[in-house]
């Protein structure tokens, strides 16, 4: 960095010695020892802190260029998606009056329906779903309903 030999560094020390005196040059030296420290340390710093930089930027660049690539696979899959749904779009709308759920046959009615005859039957919510399953109650025991 500094292009300084062991000439210059004699010459320095000496003029030192003359300026400073015996007494007062360890102390000076000292002193001279921690400001070059912690310059070597903020050099340090700062290079350790620029390549971090460089190394961010450089992986940011390639989650981009990564990040291209999957994005026109997103944008094929979904517009597969949108042209298969257009597909069935006249199954959920008929002649624009919105939904319109689809009609039933007496099979799929009796199945939607619950039926009123199964007095055995005891409905309660599972703590999973929420949706209502029978419970199968043994006859004779006391209905736990109130």
């Amino acid at each position: 960095m500094f292009d300084i030999g062991f000439l210059e560094l004699l010459i320095c020390a000496v003029i030192a010695l003359l300026v400073l005196g015996p007494e007062r040059l360890p102390t000076a030296a000292r002193a001279a020892g921690r400001w070059v420290g912690a310059a070597r340390r903020m050099v340090s710093q700062f290079s350790s802190e620029l390549d971090r930089q460089l190394k961010a930027e450089e992986l940011r660049e390639e989650l981009r260029k990564a990040g291209d690539v999957g994005l026109d696979d997103v944008q094929k899959t979904v517009r597969g998606a949108l042209d298969e749904a257009k597909k069935y779009e006249h199954m959920i709308l008929s002649d624009g009056k919105g939904h319109q759920p689809a009609p039933m046959s007496k099979d799929t009615a009796a199945d939607a329906a619950p039926s009123e005859s199964s007095s055995d039957q005891d409905v309660s919510p599972t703590p999973d779903n929420q949706s209502s399953t029978p419970k199968q109650v043994p006859p004779g025991s006391p209905d736990k309903r109130s």
